[in-house]
C-alpha cells in the first residue's frame, strides 16, 4: 500500500478533530457556565456549598456513594423520578458548577439524591440519617466506622446517638458521630436544587403547539 503512512496519518488527524470537538467543545460550553442571576430574588443559582456540605462531599466520594445512587433527575419520559419525589425538574449541567468532583453516578441500586434535602413530604433529619449509616438497614450497607464507641464520663454527650435494640451500645458506653459522618449528613441535606433555569424547561409544550398550528 503505497500511500499506507499518508492514510494512517488522516485517520490520526481525523481522530484529533473529532476529538477536539466532543470533548474540548463541549469543555469550552459547560466549562463557561455562571450561576444564573434571579432579578426578582435577588439572588444567584446554584449557591455555592460551604463549611460542612463542601467537606461531606469528599466523604461521599471516598465512601463510594456514587456506585449506588445517583444525582440525576431524569426529565418526564425518561423514568419516573419526578413522580417518586426525587425532584421537580429534570437536572441541567448548571447544577453542578460548583461541584469539584460531580458524583452523577450510573446505578441505582438506592434512590437518586440529587434534591435529597429537598424530598418530599419532608428529608429525613440528621439523627435519623446518622442511625442509618451506624447500624444500616436491609437495603443501605452500615458505616460503623464513622462513629466512635466510647465510655461515658460524667454526662453523656449531646452527639451521642440514640440507639436501641441491638445497635444500642452497652451500659455505661455511647456512641458518637466522628467529624466524617457530620460532614456527610450535612452534605446529604444540602442537596437542594428547587430553583427551575431556563434550560430545565421542558420543550415539549413548544413542540405540541407547534404541531397543532399545522
Amino acid at each position: 500500500m503505497k500511500n499506507g503512512p499518508l492514510f494512517l496519518f488522516g485517520l490520526l488527524v481525523s481522530a484529533v478533530i473529532a476529538w477536539s470537538a466532543i470533548v474540548l467543545g463541549a469543555h469550552g460550553q459547560l466549562g463557561g457556565l455562571t450561576p444564573w442571576f434571579d432579578d426578582g430574588e435577588g439572588k444567584s443559582h446554584p449557591a455555592r456549598p460551604t463549611g460542612l456540605a463542601a467537606r461531606g462531599q469528599l466523604v461521599y466520594a471516598d465512601l463510594g456513594c456514587a456506585a449506588c445512587h445517583t444525582q440525576q433527575v431524569r426529565r418526564p419520559g425518561f423514568g419516573s423520578d419526578q413522580e417518586r419525589g426525587w425532584g421537580d425538574r429534570q437536572s441541567v449541567a448548571r447544577d453542578y458548577i460548583f461541584q469539584e468532583r460531580p458524583q452523577i453516578g450510573s446505578s441505582r441500586i438506592g434512590p437518586d439524591l440529587a434534591n435529597f434535602g429537598a424530598r418530599k413530604p419532608q428529608p429525613p433529619s440528621a439523627e435519623t440519617l446518622l442511625a442509618l449509616l451506624h447500624s444500616g438497614s436491609d437495603r443501605h450497607p452500615a458505616f460503623p466506622f464513622l462513629f466512635e464507641t466510647r465510655k461515658i464520663e460524667g454526662e453523656s454527650s449531646a452527639r451521642a446517638l440514640k440507639l436501641s435494640g441491638k445497635a444500642a451500645p452497652s451500659v455505661g458506653y455511647e456512641v458518637v458521630p466522628s467529624e466524617r459522618a457530620v460532614t456527610l449528613v450535612a452534605y446529604l441535606l444540602n442537596l437542594n436544587s428547587p430553583y427551575v433555569y431556563p434550560e430545565a424547561k421542558p420543550l415539549v409544550r413548544a413542540v405540541a403547539k407547534e404541531e397543532g398550528k399545522k
